[in-house]
């Protein structure tokens, strides 16, 4: 198709399109996410927990070892890098030698790492579990490792507590108020463990599992983590 122009063209001028703008190079930052290949640290900072089971007279330690990411920066973040568990018993070596470097693989993998606890609080012994000092139920050991890590992921700010300030100072004013009705009505009940934290008579409870469970204002009310048959 042809257009005919019967006139002349006067006053025109080429109009050059506009260069564009070359796109700006992404701004260089030194902030580091855990990955795997991220390179073992010569110094981490760690913590170790030890587990006394009635199951074996020899004690477990588990020392988990965190690396510092982006140090002094406002990215600063502590992340676990690698567990040990270590004891004398020898009997349970050849799993828990497993355990640990799978664990280890999973935090230097990134991401989250929190499921590991309820995956491992989820295995129950065959045996039987045991009530560890304190009244709360682990139905194995590995379960008890599970418990250590949350207790370390708490630590380091990876699990938030479910409880605020408000609800614990809830919880331990009710757990004075019943300890003292207790002395008074069972002034004459021995003690199996001295170290118990709970009231004497307490029921286990279902979500926590701990043996904390107790009558409170006509509900049974759990002094460690606040479940309530109430709501």
């Amino acid at each position: 198709m042809s257009i005919k122009i019967s006139k002349k063209i006067v006053e025109y001028s080429v109009v050059k399109p506009e260069e564009k703008a070359a796109p700006a190079a992404p701004a260089k930052t030194d902030y580091v996410e855990m990955h795997e290949k991220l390179k073992r640290p010569e110094h981490l900072e760690g913590c170790t927990y030890k587990i006394k089971t009635p199951t074996s007279e020899h004690a477990i330690y588990v020392t988990i070892n965190d690396v510092i990411l982006n140090r002094g920066s406002e990215h600063e973040e502590r992340r676990p890098f690698e567990i040990f568990i270590n004891s004398k018993n020898m009997e349970h070596y050849q799993w828990i030698s497993a355990l640990t470097l799978i664990i280890s693989a999973v935090f230097r993998k990134g991401g989250d790492c929190t499921f590991l606890v309820e995956e491992l609080r989820s295995v129950f012994d065959p045996k039987g579990g045991y009530m560890k000092r304190g009244g709360r139920w682990s139905p194995s050991l590995v379960a008890e490792i599970g418990d250590v890590l949350e207790q370390h992921l708490k630590h380091i700010g990876l699990i938030k507590d479910e409880i605020d300030e408000h609800q614990r100072a809830y919880l331990e004013q009710k757990r004075a108020e019943f300890t003292g009705r207790a002395a008074q009505g069972q002034a004459d009940a021995e003690c199996d463990d001295s170290t118990q934290e709970y009231p004497a008579g307490a029921q286990l409870c279902g979500k926590c599992h701990t043996k904390a469970a107790v009558q409170m204002d006509g509900c049974l009310t759990c002094l460690a983590c606040g479940d309530s048959k109430c709501g």
